[in-house]
């Protein structure tokens, strides 16, 4: 293979650089103790924390899976590692091992009580606030008085501290492998990311514009490294039953065709039973999901590189190039050409790309249940705020997905009309032009990429 020095420009332009169609968002010169935002979000964090302990104290406790997950822990702790014979009061044990050793912690610090385990849901909640309000200060997309959006949740509130579901466990270490991605340590958070997964499975939705992020940012080596390490915090969570137990664990834990019953789903209670439960429902759910996350990904999210499809060739390209000239002397010569122009993804363009990826999943799930509105709401706001609409449409639409998962028990009109919500949404965020991905300059860092 001949390589020359414009043959190795023209395919590191490919490779690393992608054409943009639009330039940069101007950079501010504000710094972050200067953002007003931030004693806004700082009585908001008072505020809440105060309304929390109130309804700790007021509002009593809603008995469902508490005593299950107790029992469960209880099983694990007397030394049984068949997935099979971990049950509860709700049936047998469905999440990943993480769940395990987190509940067991609970057990430990708690006695398995109700009112102590509400004060830890309790300090979890601010603390998932409070990683929430850092990835809103830092990103500016909503004006300052709608951060307030993020404590008016009923729903939210019950499902911490009056419901102790496991969803508030994964969707705070979702939150904090987030803020770890803004600020580029990308192997740090995908093990926090791994661990999210190891809580509840949901946060797989992740999943797909995470990969599309680490390619984006890192070269194949660092994304593989990533994976591997993501990979390995799963293997030594699930080590004491993959040994034991490893068909019964798998299955269990990793159950990806788990139909949910027709009585508790929010969002597609309009549809007749016997179509929900079908076979041909849930591919037909399936292909809306992948159809939809290629077309963000070719027409929005990669709109900068030219596509989905010219982006991953490029990577392709890129690594065949690195594997050519691995033995070769111009090997050290590419490498720094390639450190050097490497570019840097915004914190706005990370986060966009997470929050619609999991909001596409969200509009395709086959059944939301109620717990699960926790997937999502603290991304509403900001979801919201990234499309056009004006600013009265945000906050109607904002109600009435509100008010949708305060129906209880849904019907056929609460959840047609949570669908066209969701739909909605999804349209406005389609049709918003997308912001400009990279950042123009910044200072080399020693940071993980």
């Amino acid at each position: 293979m001949e390589i020359g020095g414009r043959r190795l420009k023209n395919v590191e332009t490919m490779a690393v650089g992608s054409v943009t169609q639009s330039g940069p968002p101007p950079r501010s010169n504000k710094t972050y103790l200067e953002n007003p935002k931030i004693p806004i979000a700082v009585a908001l964090l008072i505020a809440d924390a105060v309304f929390v302990f109130l309804i700790i104290a007021f509002v009593p406790y809603t008995k469902i899976d508490w005593d299950a997950y107790m029992s469960q822990v209880k099983g694990f702790l007397e030394g049984e590692r068949d997935y099979r014979n971990l049950k509860g009061d709700t049936g047998p044990l469905v999440y990943p091992a993480g769940f395990l050793y987190i509940y067991s912690a609970f057990l430990y610090l708690t006695g398995g009580q109700v009112y102590p385990a509400q004060i830890l849901f309790g300090v979890l909640y601010i603390i998932n606030l409070v990683i929430v309000l850092l990835i809103y200060v830092k990103t500016d997309v909503l004006p300052w008085w709608a951060l307030c959006l993020l404590s008016l949740s009923k729903r939210v509130h019950s499902i911490f501290v009056l419901r102790l579901f496991n969803d508030c466990v994964a969707m705070t270490l979702l939150h904090a492998a987030l803020l770890l991605l803004m600020h580029r340590r990308w192997n740090l958070g995908l093990i926090v990311f791994s661990g999210a997964v190891s809580v509840k499975m949901n946060v797989l939705l992740y999943a797909p514009p995470l990969l599309l992020l680490m390619l984006k940012a890192m070269d194949i080596g660092g994304v593989l490294l990533a994976l591997a390490g993501a990979a390995l915090v799963q293997i030594l969570l699930g080590l004491p039953f993959l040994v034991s137990h490893p068909f019964a664990y798998i299955s269990g834990a990793f159950n990806l065709g788990r139909v949910f019953i027709h009585f508790w789903s929010v969002n597609f209670k309009f549809i007749p039973e016997p179509v929900f439960v079908s076979k041909g429902f849930a591919i037909f759910l399936l292909a809306a999901h992948l159809i939809t996350l290629a077309s963000f990904a070719h027409y929005r999210w990669c709109k900068h590189e030219g596509g989905l499809l010219k982006f991953l060739h490029s990577r392709y390209v890129f690594m065949r190039m690195r594997f050519a000239l691995f033995f070769s002397s111009a090997f050290k010569k590419f490498e720094k050409s390639i450190s050097s122009s490497i570019k840097i993804l915004t914190k706005e363009h990370i986060v966009t790309t997470m929050f619609v990826g999991n909001f596409i999943g969200i509009v395709c799930a086959r059944s939301l249940h109620y717990q699960f509105y926790s997937w999502y709401f603290h991304s509403l706001p900001y979801l919201l705020w990234k499309t056009r609409y004006p600013t009265l449409v945000r906050l109607i639409l904002f109600m009435g997905v509100e008010l949708c998962w305060n129906i209880y028990p849904s019907n056929n009109i609460s959840s047609s009309l949570l669908l066209c919500l969701h739909l909605i949404i999804l349209w406005g965020l389609w049709s918003a032009p997308p912001e400009h991905p990279y950042v123009e300059k910044e200072p080399p860092s020693h940071k993980d990429k």
